[in-house]
Parts: C-alpha cells; sequence; structure tokens
C-alpha cells in the first residue's frame, strides 16, 4: 500500500480520455457519491426522520438501512456499486499496463498482492490491532470481499477475450443459483435460503476460522463471494465499453442504459425464484444492483464526460479519489470529536430538535476539508 499523486483526467477532452487516460472524471465523481453515503451522508435522513417524524422523511431513512434478509434497500447498492466501479476502472489501469508492455504474470501478480493487501486491511478494520484468539476475529470483510472479487475478476481479464469474459459472468451467477438451489444445509430441504438452512451459510461455518458476523451467518462470507465476482465482471466490461475509441459516446451511454433496464427487468423475475438477498449476495441481487450501477454509470458519464459537466461533482470527486482512506479513517481519526470542536457551538446556537440534522451535515463537512486538503496536496492512498 502506498501513498502516491496520480495523473487525473479533468480538463481533458472526452475522446481523449478514453484514448489515454488513466481515469474517469465521471468514475471519480460517481465513486464519491457512492462514498457519500459511507462517510455519514445517510446520518442526514436519519436525523431529520427522528426530528420530523414525518412519514416522508422516514421512508426515505428506511432506504438507508438494510432488509434484515430477503427484499431490497437503496443502501444495498452502496457496496456492489464500488466493487463494480473498481472493475470499471480495470480497462483504465491493468489494460494500460498491458498496452505499455508489461506481462500477464507480472500484472497478475500486482492483483493477487493488492487483494492481499485488502483483505489484511479488511481483518484490521473488523478486529484492530489488538492481539486476541484466532476464535474470536472476524476474517470476512467488506474489503476483503473487494480484494477477492476484484482478483478473480482481473484474472479472467488479464487471460481471456471479451466474450469470453461475459461468459463467466453467467456461470459464476447461474452456477450460485443452481448451487444453492440443488443443496442446504444439513437437516434441511434442498433449495432452503433461511439463514440457518442455506448452503452458503452452512460452507462459511464449516471452513471460515474465527467468527462469523452474525454468528451463523456472515454477509461477507467466503462462498457468497463467488457471485461477487461477475459484479466485479460487470464493471470490467462496462469500462471496455467506455475505453472504445470506435464508438459514440452517446452509443456508450445508450448500451449501459438499455442493458441497465435490462438487468432489473430479469432480477425481478428472477427474484420470484432466487429472491434479492445481499447477504447472500443472491444473483437475481447481482442482477438488481447490476442495473442500477449501469443506470447510474451511464447518468455521471453522460452528464460529465459527454456534456462536459464537471463543475457540479467536483465535490463527489474530492471524495471518490481517497475512497479507501475515508473509509478506514475512523480507526485513527475521532471525528464526532473533531466535529464537535469545531462546530460544536453551530449545534448550540440552533438548538433542538434539529442541531442532530445540523451535527450530521457538519460531521461530512469535517471529513470533506480534510479529503479536500489531501486533493490539493495531490496525496491520494492507493493499494
Amino acid at each position: 500500500m502506498a501513498t502516491t499523486a496520480t495523473a487525473s483526467s479533468e480538463g481533458a477532452p472526452a475522446d481523449d480520455i478514453n484514448k489515454a487516460s488513466t481515469r474517469l472524471f465521471s468514475l471519480d465523481a460517481l465513486r464519491g457519491f457512492d462514498m457519500f453515503w459511507i462517510m455519514g451522508g445517510e446520518e442526514i435522513f436519519h436525523t431529520l426522520a427522528k426530528t420530523t417524524k414525518s412519514p416522508f422523511w422516514e421512508a426515505i431513512a428506511l432506504q438507508f438501512t438494510h432488509p434484515d434478509w430477503n427484499g431490497f434497500h437503496l443502501y444495498d447498492l452502496i457496496f456492489p456499486l464500488f466493487l463494480f466501479m473498481a472493475g470499471v476502472s480495470t480497462p483504465f489501469s491493468v489494460g494500460r499496463e498491458l498496452e505499455k508492455g508489461k506481462s500477464r504474470g507480472q500484472l497478475t501478480l500486482r492483483v493477487i498482492k493488492r487483494a492481499a493487501i485488502l483483505v489484511l486491511l479488511g481483518i484490521v478494520y473488523n478486529n484492530g490491532l489488538n492481539i486476541m484468539p484466532i476464535s474470536q476475529i472476524r476474517f470476512a470483510s467488506v474489503l476483503g470481499r473487494i480484494g477477492i472479487a476484484y482478483m478473480f475478476a482481473n484474472i479472467i481479464y488479464l487471460y481471456s477475450r471479451e466474450r469470453m469474459q461475459m461468459v463467466w459472468f453467467w456461470v459464476f451467477i447461474i452456477g450460485y443459483w443452481l448451487l444453492l438451489k440443488f443443496t442446504s444445509a444439513p437437516g434441511f430441504p434442498h433449495g432452503d435460503l433461511t439463514m440457518q438452512g442455506n448452503f452458503a451459510s452452512y460452507m462459511d461455518r464449516l471452513i471460515l476460522p474465527g467468527k462469523l458476523y452474525l454468528g451463523i451467518h456472515d454477509p461477507e462470507g467466503l462462498f457468497s463471494t463467488i457471485p461477487t465476482i461477475s459484479t466485479g465482471l460487470l464493471g470490467i466490461l462496462t469500462g471496455q465499453l467506455l475505453k472504445k475509441t470506435g464508438l459514440a459516446q452517446t452509443r456508450k451511454v445508450a448500451i449501459m442504459a438499455v442493458t441497465g433496464v435490462i438487468f432489473l427487468i430479469i432480477a425481478q423475475i428472477w427474484n420470484l425464484d432466487f429472491p434479492i438477498n445481499k447477504n447472500l449476495w443472491t444473483s437475481s441481487f447481482v442482477m438488481q444492483v447490476g442495473g442500477l450501477s449501469l443506470l447510474l454509470m451511464a447518468l455521471f458519464y453522460y452528464v460529465i464526460d459527454v456534456l462536459g459537466y464537471k463543475k457540479w461533482a467536483f465535490f463527489f470527486r474530492v471524495i471518490g479519489m481517497n475512497s479507501i482512506l475515508i473509509y478506514i479513517s475512523g480507526h485513527f481519526i475521532k471525528w464526532q470529536y473533531t466535529t464537535d470542536g469545531f462546530f460544536g457551538w453551530i449545534g448550540q446556537l440552533v438548538g433542538d430538535p434539529y442541531n442532530i440534522v445540523v451535527m450530521a451535515v457538519c460531521f461530512i463537512l469535517v471529513k470533506w476539508i480534510f479529503l479536500y486538503y489531501l486533493y490539493q496536496k495531490k496525496t491520494f492512498l492507493r493499494v
């Protein structure tokens, strides 16, 4: 892991971006939009709901929670959207290194190294640096899942053509569906998808060391990482589409948008047999979040890189350029203490009940100012 300055695509014509740049402005902006909710954006709506007791704000706040098991809320999109974008960046990063003459073997080792670092970071994020018995350590993590899925998706990218990558996308999610449909934990009927009875959670209980997040199940378990590879592959396929130079930009937007809608339709149909479920990362969930990710990517790419409206997205770009740093920062920065120190007087001035809403906004502002300082210094955390 290193802290480095990375070249920016800001200010370059969109066609030049597709030909030569290592970054898309729209990709950084969308990544920042995604991380905005992780760094505290969702709390604004939770505090509004708590303060106003309004059914409207309560309904919106509900979308920033996870369903207990089956079902889908918008908050479920944050993690897979980040993984999707990691895939989108692959043709612009790993692909560029291939074009420069790096061997597939060299790049495979780099991908594996990055995955290992993310797995280790995830373990530290979950457990801190405290020494504890293995039985008390949670090994599964968001960063670990991103690392493993990123690794397998990139290896497939390195050693197969685009058409074969599409085949692999379907192999993982159809195979996962059939596997869970015709298996179960011992003592449960085949196809049981409850937390206790599904085959994926059962396998995690068998093979994962340490503890699972929910005791008998871990939402970032090892077995349910299989379909997440398809989420990463979808991002890679999207990145290859965006990188193509012989295709009009509006055509790229149309392909992403239409594919996104088709994916959402398939998700609703598949949901009838294999419910949309983030905990199990079911195949219908892959299609649901894949469709939404494609629509968001199409929107951001069209507005920012095609039409050229970039200034409005600068706020999100600053976040997106240091997304992993802001994700893990809570382990070494006491953000609430810092917010109270700088802006506590504003909360006191506003008073009850809206002081908690104002402080939720200030909480994000403090983090953004920190990221903006790093942005100005061209300092970005890369893994």
